[in-house]
């Protein structure tokens, strides 16, 4: 396969030299110790994602406060005690020839404790969570900045504020999650307090020279949710602090399984177009698009045309590592392109496993069986 002359062409990102177009965008694993800490699963599989070819290695969201986790196997980023195992991620990938980012995050109310922060009131079960007061908003901006930092000190070359999957900062953000009557409720002006607050005090605590990456809401997927007309003005309001990219993407956990949502995400690059949208309203700032881009040629499509600046792989590059370069023309086998049917990757981590592709060959599907102790019979 021949290369693309703009998919592995240079980029520069904040500062940073990116030898080509492709991000591996985060994706949960449930790899990690149940400490929080860094296994060395978790190591291997970013060793081989990083020596994939791939520019930049966006790391799976490490929680910024305990009680911000999304499963029992989330990574850990709020104490400096979490340092050391970080540096071990953070240099693994760097030793492979890629960037180090690690994304870092509070799920609100899919988090998976009791006792959940979220912006108004929820009803899970037979319990009422009630809304955030002012000084847990308070703690929880403090707990990103703190966070930030503690990647900066790991050694990784930037931190990506998790802004996505309807987590705890899209839930300040959309109306339906959010019915607040003080000044982080109402008008998008006031939605968008949190998160700003966040992203600034963020930038204060590492230096307005250290990358700071936003994984962005641009539509919820949902009839009553966030939409671009809304989302858009967020996003020009982080390109005037100078975020060092924007990285689109479309839908939460509350859409995901909707039939009509399961439908859309079977086509390649079903959420492009919003990263045009979001594009169009930053014109300074790199956007990342992901979602299913199986081929070469489409990612090249989406640079040519300037939807996109950056290209980014999650599941694909999970069930091709070699993925980049294949596309590049350096390993001439076939791509395996991620199962368009197939979600066994979302289920098993939804029910709380770790992280399994069937697109794998059968040996390391049995290595990486192996060492969870599972067996082909009991994977699902």
């Amino acid at each position: 396969m021949s290369s693309s002359p703009v998919l592995f062409s240079p980029f520069h990102v904040k500062g940073l030299s990116l030898k080509n177009r492709i991000i591996m965008a985060p994706l949960y694993t449930g790899y990690a110790n149940p400490d929080g800490t860094v296994s060395t699963l978790l190591l291997d599989h970013y060793r081989r994602m990083a020596a994939s070819g791939a520019a930049l290695i966006a790391v799976e969201n490490a929680t910024v406060d305990p009680t911000g986790a999304g499963t029992p196997s989330t990574l850990r980023v709020d104490d400096d005690s979490f340092i050391p195992s970080l540096a071990r991620l953070a240099r693994t990938i760097k030793d492979e020839g890629a960037l180090a980012f690690q994304q870092i995050n509070h799920t609100g109310k899919f988090a998976y404790v009791a006792e959940k922060a979220v912006p108004s009131p929820v009803q899970f079960g037979e319990t009422v969570v009630k809304e955030m007061t002012l000084d847990e908003i308070d703690f929880t901006v403090e707990a990103f900045a703190s966070a930030a930092r503690h990647v900066k000190e790991a050694g990784f070359d930037g931190v990506e504020i998790h802004g996505g999957t309807g987590y705890l900062l899209v839930q300040f953000l959309s109306t339906r999650t959010n019915q607040r009557a003080d000044a982080y409720g109402g008008p998008i002006e006031n939605r968008m307090r949190f998160p700003l607050r966040v992203v600034d005090a963020v930038m204060e605590r590492v230096g307005q020279d250290y990358p700071v990456g936003y994984r962005f809401q641009a539509d919820e997927g949902l009839p009553d949710g966030l939409h671009p007309e809304e989302t858009k003005i967020l996003a020009t309001e982080l390109e005037k602090r100078g975020v060092a990219y924007l990285s689109v993407m479309a839908g939460t956990y509350d859409s995901f399984f909707l039939p009509e949502w399961i439908e859309m995400e079977r086509n390649e690059a079903y959420m492009a177009d919003y990263a045009g949208i979001i594009k169009r309203s930053v014109p300074r700032t790199p956007v990342i698009t992901a979602g299913r881009i199986q081929t070469p040629g489409t990612a090249n499509r989406i640079l040519e045309e300037g939807t996109a600046d950056l290209i980014g792989l999650a599941r694909v590059l999970l069930a091709d590592p070699l993925w980049p370069k294949k596309a590049e023309g350096k390993v001439l086998e076939p791509i395996v392109a991620c199962e368009p049917s197939c979600s066994l990757c979302m289920i098993r981590t939804a029910q709380l496993k770790p992280l399994f592709c069937t697109r794998w060959s059968k040996k390391r599907r049995e290595e990486l069986l192996a060492r969870i102790g599972e067996t082909e019979e009991n994977q699902q």
